[in-house]
């Protein structure tokens, strides 16, 4: 009889299901956030850190850097970028010539090496300047607008110097002597520089048209009204409110009454509707005289 062979074992079966750590990272890849971390990040940290290493040395740092600034001058530095003067409009020849010592730059210059904006500030700075404006015209000009402060007085400081200030009461320039701008009206006293003063001695200097031939000037007092100085030594004293009103008040008493041209040295408008008159030291002293003689004359 053949004689049978035993059966063989049976090989297990394996188990279809994955492993605990393939089921996790299986998970993670279906997860957009490691995802995109394993498609975008990765890349990026590799080329990151590749350039680190590669920036990491100085010769190639300073190639890159000089390629770099050799590119850009190359590009600042044609024709069309290039600034070769300077035009300073709107401004007189003496402000004219500041601006032009002011301006920090030497042409020709790349319009890239300019900072517009400050050189405007540093014009506006100056005293005669109101308003500036800086731009670039085309051909390579640099171009300064000027709107220059109008002198419209001179100011007499305490200390004796002599001042110019325009409309609104703002510096202008100062001035070595009166006789350089006999044109223009003389003010003086603390304050006499504040717009409000500005104003009224302006309205003031309006009123007074028919004693041009005999002004000297407006002192002002108390930081808060204004003196009429006639030649002469007269002196109108004027109110703080409608100064203007009262010297017009006391032009039509002179023109009715030819009251400035007597001997008087204070006309006193300070108090509205009751002006005061006071007698020069030279007038009283001769209306003494003359009234004793009459009184020596009636009792002979």
């Amino acid at each position: 009889m053949r004689k049978m062979k035993a059966p063989e074992a049976a090989t297990p079966r394996r188990d279809p299901a994955p492993s605990r750590v393939a089921y996790r990272l299986e998970r993670m890849w279906l997860t957009p956030f490691y995802r995109r971390l394993l498609r975008v990040g990765l890349p990026l940290a590799a080329v990151a850190l590749a350039t680190t290493w590669y920036f990491s040395d100085e010769g190639r740092r300073g190639q890159i850097t000089g390629a770099i600034a050799e590119a850009r001058r190359s590009v600042e530095e044609r024709p069309e970028f290039m600034v070769k003067m300077l035009a300073v409009e709107g401004a007189s020849e003496e402000l004219s010539g500041d601006i032009r010592a002011l301006v920090p730059y030497e042409f020709p210059l790349s319009s890239f090496d300019m900072n517009l904006d400050t050189t405007r500030e540093a014009i506006e700075a100056l005293d005669a300047v109101a308003r500036a404006h800086v731009r670039i015209r085309p051909g390579g000009v640099l171009l300064v607008e000027i709107e220059e402060r109008i002198p419209a007085l001179v100011w007499r400081k305490r200390d004796g110097s002599l001042l110019l200030i325009d409309g609104e009461g703002h510096r202008v320039a100062p001035l070595l002597s009166r006789g350089l701008r006999p044109d223009l009206p003389l003010v003086v006293g603390r304050g006499a520089d504040t717009p409000q003063a500005v104003t009224e001695a302006r309205a003031i200097f309006a009123a007074a048209t028919p004693l041009a031939g005999r002004l000297r000037g407006l002192i002002r007092r108390g930081e808060r009204r204004w003196d009429v100085v006639l030649d002469r030594d007269q002196v109108i004293q004027l109110p703080e409110q409608g100064p203007a009103a009262a010297l017009e008040r006391v032009i039509a008493l002179d023109e009715a009454e030819d009251m400035l041209g007597r001997d008087l040295a204070v006309i006193d408008m300070r108090i509205p509707g009751r002006p005061t008159l006071r007698m020069a030291p030279g007038a009283v002293e001769e209306f003494r005289r003359i009234k004793s003689l009459e009184l020596g004359g009636s009792n002979g």
